[in-house]
């Protein structure tokens, strides 16, 4: 199965991501691990009223692919997902979902920290906070 790469709008919320879940599943797969990024309150010390996301889809999509398939190479993972929401989100809402369904356990938590971890490094996703004494964007 082909991973699932999405820049999208729409909310991530329980519903969507139990969506995502269940089209990963397979008898092969043994570990599935899910990571939901959420919105804080605070960063840096400065209460946030709400975050800004903005991307170019498709070279944002493209890096997300690119991303997938070394995973899958790495830890030969059965399926996964890498799914981001832009535009505005508020506090504790989900901006970002990465999951990843390997054979076995310690195989899936390897790929999912390292696909999340160079997503928020490489993907061209922009953030802005909007705090409660301005706003700035976001580097990284």
């Amino acid at each position: 199965m082909p991973p699932i790469i999405k820049i999208t709008r729409d909310a991530l919320d329980a519903a969507a991501i139990n969506d995502l879940q269940h089209a990963l599943e397979d008898p092969s797969v043994g570990g599935v691990v899910t990571f939901a990024g959420v919105v804080r309150d605070t960063s840096h010390g400065k209460r946030v009223r709400y975050l800004e996301y903005d991307a170019y889809p498709e070279m944002a999509e493209q890096e997300m692919a690119r991303i997938a398939a070394e995973v899958t190479q790495r830890w030969q993972t059965e399926r996964m997902a890498l799914v981001h929401r832009i535009g505005r989100m508020e506090i504790g809402e989900c901006s970002v979902v990465v999951i990843v369904a390997c054979a076995h356990r310690a195989e899936a938590f390897e790929a999912c920290r390292y696909a999340i971890d160079t997503l928020k490094t490489t993907v061209p996703i922009w953030k802005k906070e909007v705090a409660e004494d301005g706003e700035e964007w976001i580097e990284g």
